[in-house]
């Protein structure tokens, strides 16, 4: 485990939220989806706040800037893990509020992971979590400070107990 590295890595990102209504019967609903995680240095390092991006007939994007993805030592087998998955991700949680101007309430992202292990965490306390495809930067950036943080154990065989001996 290399002592120099720092013990966590920040890395600033946006979120792209999509609500479309959806015809459910009679009824049309709003459903939200995650479309996107944007990252790098350039993005917006701030409170978060959120842009419209697009608008049209059936829904509108937005563009929710002022996210960090944090990165940290204690965590990296979870990160290990999404990487050698066939498919790594990036886990948004987000939270509902129902107070905002739109009655159907606004999907507000609210942390972003790459810890499967936290998302399901989550997702048990009721917290909407989508998952994403990991961009290739933060690949990049997940992948080196595992790397650097990181050695998977060694398994062991357990030597067995004979029993025939304690009789």
């Amino acid at each position: 485990m290399s002592t120099t590295a720092p013990p966590s890595l920040r890395i600033p990102v946006s979120v792209l939220v999509e609500r479309r209504e959806v015809r459910a019967g009679r009824w049309t609903l709003p459903q939200w989806e995650v479309r996107a995680v944007v990252a790098g240095m350039r993005v917006v390092e701030s409170a978060p706040e959120r842009t419209l991006v697009s608008r049209d007939g059936d829904g509108e994007t937005w563009m929710w800037s002022g996210l960090v993805l944090e990165l940290f030592r204690d965590l990296c087998e979870g990160y290990w893990y999404n990487l050698q998955s066939g498919r790594p991700c990036l886990f948004v949680v987000c939270h509902l509020d129902e107070e905002s101007e739109d009655p159907d309430g606004t999907l507000i992202p609210v942390m972003v992971s790459a810890d499967q292990d936290e998302a399901s965490a989550h997702l048990e306390s009721d917290d909407p979590v989508f998952s994403v495809p990991m961009p290739d930067k933060v690949h990049q950036w997940v992948e080196r400070f595992v790397v650097e943080n990181y050695r998977p154990k060694v398994k062991r065989k357990r030597r067995r107990r004979d029993w025939t001996r304690d009789q």
